[in-house]
């Protein structure tokens, strides 16, 4: 039987696998942000190829692509930082042979976010549309009450109570926060308020918003959903409705239920919660 031990210490759980995915996901993201904003700022940026705890480490030299207005904005962010500096800091306009290799009108992949294409121009105006997106760091993510002994005693019996109550939704998304998967309950969220629009103009800005933030895989905040899903969104996105996320939604909600759910009634901020509502009740 000494086989079937090393297999089960050698299993690899999905669970595990999909938080480790999420974390690189968001490195990714922010490194990728660090070169925009070298690239949009034109300074230098610290590039290790290797290990990070190694001091060896290129400085890169991005040049914004595309056309005049971006040279303007690259113009004027020299501008801007030589007069902070005191008109003594020298800009990275005078380094040419380190520019990007890739010409000036060639358009790159759009998620790299320095080329000029009108997804990136627009990028900064879709994340102000997105007010259903709540800031990262806040505690309370909706307003509602403190909850009640009876009510987080409720959270216990099943998930659909916990998913009801508003202090419920905040209390799990907390969880979920610990766990990089808080991208579901925004996810949930979105839809739930996406279904209830009556506009088709903002239906149509809102799914596409939806898309752009939790379906794509562009995204640092793309949820996980099967192909079959990936496949009847895609087909919709065109002329969207209500009920496009209707299957998407579901599936994230189920996938909350069974494997984040447990584990949130293990906490010991569910069970403090518990206990400290229980000895404030009058019946103790």
């Amino acid at each position: 039987m000494p086989c079937g031990s090393m297999v089960r210490q050698w299993e690899i759980r999905p669970t595990v696998v999909l938080r480790g995915i999420k974390r690189t996901r968001v490195l990714m993201w922010q490194w990728i942000q660090g070169l925009t904003r070298a690239c949009r700022q034109s300074v230098g940026y610290q590039v290790n190829y290797n290990d990070p705890d190694q001091a060896e480490q290129e400085m890169v030299f991005l040049e914004p692509m595309g056309s005049e207005r971006m040279e303007m904005r690259k113009r004027q962010m020299s501008v801007q930082q030589e007069l902070a500096a005191g008109g003594t800091a020298p800009t990275q306009q005078d380094q040419p042979s380190q520019a990007n290799p890739r010409g000036s009108n060639a358009c790159c992949f759009c998620w790299c976010c320095c080329c000029s294409c009108s997804w990136n121009e627009d990028r900064d105006e879709r994340n102000r549309k997105a007010s259903y997106d709540v800031k990262e760091g806040t505690s309370d993510c909706e307003d509602c009450p403190k909850p009640t002994l009876e009510e987080v005693r409720t959270w216990g019996q099943s998930f659909d109570k916990l998913m009801c109550c508003p202090a419920g939704r905040n209390s799990f998304r907390q969880f979920l926060r610990t766990e990089f998967s808080e991208e579901n309950m925004l996810f949930w969220l979105a839809c739930e308020e996406f279904s209830k629009e009556t506009n088709k103009s903002v239906i149509e800005e809102k799914a596409r918003l939806i898309y752009e933030d939790y379906i794509s895989i562009l995204s640092p905040k793309e949820v996980s959903l099967d192909s079959r899903v990936r496949e009847v969104i895609n087909r919709n996105m065109p002329e969207p409705t209500l009920h496009t996320f209707d299957d998407a939604q579901l599936q994230i909600y189920t996938l909350m239920q069974r494997d984040s759910y447990p584990r949130y009634l293990n906490t010991p901020a569910y069970k403090n919660l518990l206990n400290t509502l229980s000895e404030q009740s009058p019946e103790s």
